[in-house]
């Protein structure tokens, strides 16, 4: 499987890497499954976090055995010192190593410099030997932005995928300028993007972009392992696909990242807030369940808080989006029930 150097980290990483978040959805068995099929099939770098419940116990026990062959980057949420050694020491443990090889603010709402104890922390455990790189993820372009600038950060984790705007493209670019290696998440925007091979092409135009592609199943393992050996062409039909989504999608929605929750009022926002596109974009039935009625009803328990609107990285008018999404779901369900 082609591999890339990663920036200043010097580090070799399969442009197919594997995104972890997803396998806390499985059993420790068939993740294990997984992950072994991922690296016996050349993908070499695998993306997790503390957040991930037990994702990161997944990777230990799968893959302790060839540790030295692979790149691990996992994330620390801590907002004090105290926190980002306790996370660190779990990571290690759960992971069964004794060094991790990118770690990575987890998208913090300001930018740890060197002022700051995170950083100071950080660059302490690097100093002994427990993290190897530094790197930061964010939804925000500024602090993303602002990261590159600094010269503090090796690795930048940002979503990325053909929804993204020119001035993400531009990011991803002055990454490169500056060697620093970009991580993108998103590559199919939380599932808005259902054309895999349209995803995996327009990524695969930018050789200095390494995309966790998330996956929990075996045949979405195999389906990137394909588009790796054979990348389809950005032919004049893929091209008319990518600009029919960009015009549906680009703008005032939901990327799903999660970042609302938890809802006071059990909200499921980041799928409820897109449900208008879900219906439309994929097979609808599985939305119209009685389950599915039960969550998008608990929109009219919204309380106004203004947890979603405060920790939304794109600035939604969530509470809104959603009752706009509720209403639209509600003449949806209607139309197409039996």
């Amino acid at each position: 499987m082609e591999k890339i150097v990663f920036g200043k980290t010097g580090l070799e990483v399969s442009r197919v890497s594997f995104g972890a978040l997803p396998i806390q959805r499985v059993s420790m068995d068939t993740a294990k499954k997984l992950l072994q099929k991922a690296y016996k099939n050349g993908i070499n770098f695998f993306d997790t976090a503390r957040l991930y419940t037990d994702s990161e116990e997944k990777i230990g026990n799968a893959l302790s055995s060839v540790r030295k062959e692979i790149i691990i980057a996992t994330k620390t949420h801590a907002k004090d010192a105290d926190t980002f050694w306790e996370h660190l020491e779990t990571s290690l443990n759960n992971l069964k190593t004794d060094y991790i090889d990118i770690y990575q603010f987890h998208n913090p709402d300001s930018l740890p410099v060197n002022e700051d104890e995170l950083y100071g922390a950080m660059l302490e455990a690097k100093n002994n030997g427990y993290i190897r790189h530094i790197g930061i993820t964010s939804h925000s372009i500024e602090i993303a932005r602002e990261a590159v600038q600094s010269g503090l950060y090796e690795t930048i984790q940002y979503p990325f995928n053909y929804l993204s705007t020119n001035e993400e493209i531009n990011l991803s670019l002055l990454c490169k300028d500056n060697n620093i290696g970009f991580i993108a998440m998103k590559a199919l925007s939380g599932g808005l993007i259902t054309n895999a091979e349209a995803a995996f092409s327009f990524i695969w135009n930018y050789p200095h972009v390494v995309p966790i592609w998330g996956i929990q199943r075996e045949t979405e393992l195999d389906r990137f392992i394909d588009l790796e050996k054979n990348p389809p062409p950005i032919d004049e039909e893929m091209k008319n696909l990518i600009e029919k989504d960009k015009k549906e999608l680009s703008g005032n929605f939901c990327r799903g990242c999660g970042y609302c929750l938890p809802c006071p009022a059990d909200i499921p926002i980041p799928m409820a807030a897109r449900m208008k596109f879900m219906l439309r974009r994929a097979p609808y039935e599985d939305f119209i369940t009685n389950e599915w009625k039960e969550n998008m009803e608990r929109i009219e328990n919204c309380i106004e808080c203004g947890h979603c609107l405060n920790n939304c990285p794109y600035h939604l008018n969530t509470p809104e989006l959603l009752r706009e999404m509720l209403a639209d779901y509600r003449t949806f369900v209607m139309n197409n029930e039996d």
